[in-house]
């Protein structure tokens, strides 16, 4: 019987299809074929043979979707014309799957991107709601095989549907296990007695039916996984597994039937008990540490919250509740979904939605989660909790993901690649060779390797240890992004600090003010310098600079104004206009101060002092001169990354602190000073292209480029809702003297796994000597493959705990 071209299921022949040389099953299969053949699609069918599902009817079955207030909420991002909505796609299960659902975008107009989540078999698309509606998105989905399945009560309570179909296989192959095991004992201690002997055959019997349950329900994941395996010609490890269980069944079928035993049901039946027990301690393990990233690794910033009183406090983003009145500032990420209470935003929802042009909003409008402010400082109420999923998934987003090589997961995968192939040769030579002495030990030596050896040691080692390193580091306040970055983190060979608000605190710093030459008309009236106080604070109220808020922290409590203009110039400064005042606080050069400033740049240096300048309506009002305070810890932080790194601090002001930062710095240290934002990128460009792996450390606001730029970037956190998804890596500021023990432990987490590696690869050469040389029993090997994957998440769990805890 022939095969569907498109589906793989048999064809029966008075509904056979003949299109385009091709065998389909029915005009649902047939048409799938052509709509991707229309579009230039049919490398589809490349990745794997017969890869689709057969479309069933759905007439009228997604009419609920032309109601807007449903569709609302289905979708997670709507924000003018584009809307972002996950759907789950039970059908994903292969490359294919992947590929097709990866680029929607050529089959329907509107739809700009779609990425698959192949774990949880959800795709993500994004589109144009003016383009495309959600319901035509779904009968597109629908009509090539891929029905969503939309629950609008799950969408609503929040509640995910639980499988439990291992639990309850587990719960079987145990109840028939302990049956069998009891009604063998006096097949085990060949008891002679007339009762039992009389009855012997039906015993064996009613063991042989209890055996079916476990063997046809409890092992069916096995025999499902190693049939799509070889029908994708790729060789996994459940292949053998499900070999040997079918062997050791036939074995003792045919025992029973000849009288020759009662067989090995209680081994077959305990073989498959030990492995669902092993396979449920994997997923609970991996469910833990999946629980422990999305739950400790919220972004470690903070959102000025206005309290009923008008003062204002920062919260960590994560206490934020409904009803809060936010204020955000210029380059602040918006946290949650809230409306606006000021007048007018512009808003730059490019990290959600890769669209960099500013959305207008007006007051009362609803703002989304993950859009940044830009301009003047804006008021809003919030609508929901912080989402944290939301919030991680930002991060990871692809747009913003750096192209590098995972070694240990390729050398995982190399190594299960070859590993069954090779284990069923072991197996066939060892049954070979035993047949010739002993069929019962040939039997068990081919069963016990087949069961025995196992790459999933191998395949956990790189997880676990970096699952655990990522725990440890997000309780040290040190978050990652995902666990790639610890291998990136192994290699760097070159540091580069930004100075201002990296290696100085915004906390610490003496702040003084110099007045300009008194004008013609004398000394400035008190009440003159009173309004002017007011407006310095209330156009520094909407900056995230550093200096900016250390200044802001600086002054006296002032009447809050409304801000008609913001704008804040990377390098250069603020310009605001308040209630028709122009206020502009920068550099020199920005504020144009009278001739005596000479030598204009970002920052103006006096002696080793950092200035900023005030001008007000055209009128120079003097600078405030910061005496600069470096964070604690940082000559012996420097000290220590010397002996491993090549250390370099850029900063974008001019050589006056040169001498004091010599003083500090090791000797080896390069200081780069004049350096605008562009500058830094270009300067980390130029040490990668020497071959160099380096690392940036700043402050995530005027270095987003060098960070993305960077082999791994670093933003340093300070109470500030700054965040730059360019960035691989958050660190609390007051954690900052740590960050050479940081990059020893990322070291040492490398170092864990090849020592697991070597492990693992011990462990089965070992099994495999002992079951090859016929001294291993299947049950034992059944027992001892589970333990081999508790072995190595314990020996990574306390080796990456153990290289923590020394500092």
């Amino acid at each position: 019987m022939q095969n569907c071209f498109h589906c793989g299921l048999d064809i029966v022949k008075e509904d056979e299809l003949f299109f385009d040389e091709k065998l389909f099953c029915c005009n649902g299969c047939k048409t799938v074929y052509e709509i991707f053949s229309l579009n230039d699609m049919t490398c589809y069918y490349d990745f794997e043979k017969s890869p689709g599902a057969t479309p069933q009817d759905i007439k009228g079955k997604y009419d609920f979707l032309d109601n807007e207030n449903i569709v609302s909420k289905l979708l997670e991002f709507r924000e003018d014309k584009t809307a972002i909505v996950s759907l789950n796609i039970p059908h994903i299960h292969c490359s294919s799957c992947i590929w097709i659902l990866e680029n929607l975008q050529k089959l329907q107009k509107g739809i700009s991107t779609s990425k698959v989540n192949f774990p949880e078999k959800k795709v993500r698309i994004t589109y144009n709601s003016e383009d495309v509606s959600l319901k035509t998105i779904v009968l597109l989905l629908s009509s090539i095989g891929y029905e969503p399945y939309i629950s609008l009560e799950n969408y609503e309570t929040g509640k995910n549907n639980v499988d439990r179909s291992l639990t309850y296989k587990l719960g079987l192959a145990f109840f028939c296990f302990g049956n069998i095991m009891l009604l063998s004992f006096p097949e085990y201690f060949e008891v002679k007695e007339f009762w039992l002997d009389t009855y012997k055959p039906f015993f064996r019997w009613l063991i042989f039916a209890l055996s079916l349950p476990s063997f046809l329900y409890s092992a069916s994941g096995y025999y499902v996984s190693a049939y799509k395996s070889i029908k994708t010609g790729m060789l996994n490890i459940e292949i053998p597994i499900a070999l040997g269980i079918i062997i050791f069944f036939v074995r003792s079928t045919f025992d029973i039937i000849m009288d020759y035993g009662s067989g090995f049901f209680d081994s077959l039946t305990g073989l498959i008990f030990f492995m669902l027990l092993g396979k449920m301690f994997q997923i609970k393990t991996y469910s833990f540490l999946s629980f422990e990233r999305d739950f400790k690794s919220y972004f470690p910033i903070a959102i000025t919250r206005i309290n009923s009183d008008t003062s204002e406090e920062s919260v960590p983003v994560y206490d934020i509740q409904k009803g809060d009145r936010l204020l955000i500032r210029n380059q602040e990420l918006i946290p949650v979904d809230g409306i606006l209470i000021s007048d007018k935003a512009e808003i730059d929802y490019s990290f959600v939605t890769g669209e960099a042009i500013p959305i207008a909003k007006k007051s009362g409008d609803k703002v989304f989660a993950g859009g940044k402010q830009i301009g003047k400082v804006i008021e809003m109420e919030v609508l929901h909790s912080v989402s944290q999923s939301y919030l991680t998934q930002l991060w990871s987003n692809d747009v913003f993901q750096k192209n590098v090589e995972q070694r240990h997961k390729s050398i995982t995968d190399t190594i299960s690649r070859y590993f069954t192939p090779i284990l069923l040769l072991i197996a066939f030579a060892g049954f070979g060779y035993w047949s010739c002495i002993d069929a019962n030990i040939a039997f068990n030596v081919f069963t016990a390797v087949l069961i025995v050896a196992c790459p999933c040691a191998l395949a956990l080692t790189a997880p676990f240890t970096m699952g655990n390193v990522l725990r440890i580091l997000g309780k040290k306040k040190f978050y990652l992004k995902n666990a790639l970055v610890i291998e990136q983190l192994a290699k760097v060979d070159t540091i580069v600090f930004d100075k201002t608000g990296t290696i100085t605190t915004n906390k610490k710093s003496n702040i003084s003010y110099s007045s300009p030459n008194p004008s013609k008309g004398g000394e400035p009236k008190v009440e003159e310098i009173e309004l002017n106080l007011i407006l310095i604070k209330n156009a520094l109220r909407g900056s995230n600079h550093p200096l900016s808020r250390m200044l802001y922290d600086f002054l006296p409590e002032i009447k809050i104004l409304k801000i008609d203009d913001f704008e804040e110039i990377a390098g250069k400064g603020i310009e605001a206009k308040i209630e028709g005042n122009i206020i502009r606080i920068g550099s020199a050069e920005f504020c144009a101060p009278p001739l005596s400033v000479s030598a204009p740049s970002p920052l103006e240096r006096v002696g080793e002092r950092t200035s900023v300048h005030i001008k007000i309506n055209e009128v120079y009002f003097g600078k405030y001169i910061f005496n600069n305070q470096y964070r604690e810890g940082l000559a012996a932080l420097f000290k220590n990354l010397s002996a491993h790194y090549q250390i370099k601090v850029l900063s974008g002001d001019n050589e006056g602190e040169r001498a004091s930062l010599e003083s500090i710095l090791p000797k080896n240290t390069e200081l780069i000073f004049n350096q605008k934002p562009e500058q830094k990128l270009e300067f980390i460009k130029r040490l990668q292209e020497e071959g160099k792996n380096v690392m940036m450390v700043g402050d995530g606001l005027n270095d987003a480029g060098a960070l993305a730029q960077s082999n791994i970037g670093i933003s340093i956190s300070e109470n500030v809702n700054v965040f730059s998804p360019a960035c691989d890596a958050i660190l609390d500021a007051n954690e900052f003297e740590n960050l050479n023990y940081f990059l020893k432990l990322s070291k040492k987490a490398i170092k864990t796994i090849k020592m697991s590696f070597a492990l693992s690869l011990l462990y089965n050469v070992i099994g495999l000597s002992f079951a090859i040389s016929g001294n291993l029993q299947p049950l034992v090997a059944a027992i001892i493959m589970p333990l081999s994957t508790v072995t190595i998440v314990s020996f990574v769990t306390v080796m990456s705990s153990y290289y923590a805890s020394k500092k």
